[in-house]
């Protein structure tokens, strides 16, 4: 990947004005990556404009910092666009990137979307902050980095990574964590944004808990109406996080939660040793072989999609061994 990190590089030396773009519903390692990489180029390159454009906002994140404003549409003309973590054209929370001369992906989704001129795609990393980071770490004797580009990326890794716990956590990641910690990155005011809850949301954890499913094979399921959600006053990012709720299960290999919004009910799939990124393909969505995210219009098909990761369940017990 070396020949895409040193052309992404050179791309960014040519163009004088260069806009950030990221998924809707933005999680900590969209936003830790996009502020990261403008933070690192702002450092190294004062002279250029860099913009972060996007449509939507999280506040879950938001003591990273805020975004720019839309600029017109004239603005992106000659600028270079650098979409972080978004595997598909149509995640992407700014249309307007397709107005920028040149694209450049930085991803680390299974690759169904090719968008960019410029690609750098790596599936196995637990993070695209992970990546940023190692832009950083490949070229350090060229670029300098400081404390609010290495909090945003810490940020993210931690974050997408379940706090280094998933599979694609390696030995890489941890160093280029820990490269990151070496720049001043506070972790108690980190942990504490991250980690800290109001006392309603506790009372929702609790709620969820009691109103939690499992299947025949073990898969646990929770429904989040939009009753929930106005009774604990709950944002998108606050109920769709009830999914972290149902991981310690023990013989509940795949948990879902089904997030009931006007339009549609978004699926939030994890697991644990079993893929369910295609799984969550057949629903509208995608994502990683652990981690994805899918849409149904329906209880019915909610239903559908229970059973069929029941059987997929069924099938990976049936045919594994140290599963717990």
């Amino acid at each position: 990947m070396l020949a895409q990190k040193k052309a992404i590089l050179q791309k960014i030396k040519d163009y004088d004005k260069i806009f950030l773009f990221r998924h809707f519903r933005p999680d900590g390692d969209a936003v830790g990556s996009t502020k990261g990489m403008a933070e690192i180029i702002k450092i190294n390159f004062p002279e250029k404009k860099v913009y972060l454009q996007n449509a939507d906002f999280s506040d879950y994140v938001a003591f990273l910092g805020e975004e720019d404003a839309l600029l017109p549409d004239e603005e992106y003309s000659e600028a270079l666009a650098i979409v972080i973590d978004t595997g598909t054209a149509k995640r992407v929370s700014n249309q307007k990137f397709t107005l920028c001369k040149e694209i450049i992906k930085i991803d680390h989704h299974i690759p169904t979307d090719s968008y960019g001129d410029l690609e750098w795609v790596e599936e196995n990393r637990s993070s695209a902050c992970e990546m940023i980071a190692d832009f950083y770490d490949t070229f350090k004797d060229e670029l300098k980095i400081n404390k609010t580009a290495a909090t945003c990326i810490y940020a993210g890794m931690v974050t997408d990574s379940g706090r280094f716990r998933y599979r694609e956590v390696d030995g890489e990641t941890m160093r280029l964590a820990g490269l990151m910690l070496d720049q001043g990155v506070d972790t108690d005011v980190l942990y504490a944004n991250l980690y800290l809850k109001d006392f309603s949301l506790l009372k929702f954890e609790a709620y969820v808990q009691n109103k939690i499913k499992v299947t025949k094979n073990g898969v646990a399921y929770i429904f989040v109406s939009k009753a929930m959600k106005k009774k604990f006053n709950l944002s998108n990012e606050d109920a769709s996080a009830a999914v972290s709720y149902l991981d310690a299960i023990r013989g509940s290999l795949i948990w879902i939660a089904f997030i009931e919004n006007d339009d549609a009910i978004r699926v939030r799939f994890r697991s644990r040793f079993v893929t369910v990124s295609e799984l969550a393909e057949k629903y509208r969505g995608g994502g990683h072989a652990c981690a994805a995210g899918g849409t149904v219009y329906s209880k019915r098909e909610m239903k559908k999609a229970i059973a069929e990761a029941d059987e997929l369940l069924k099938n990976y017990k049936e045919n594994n061994k140290g599963w717990l």
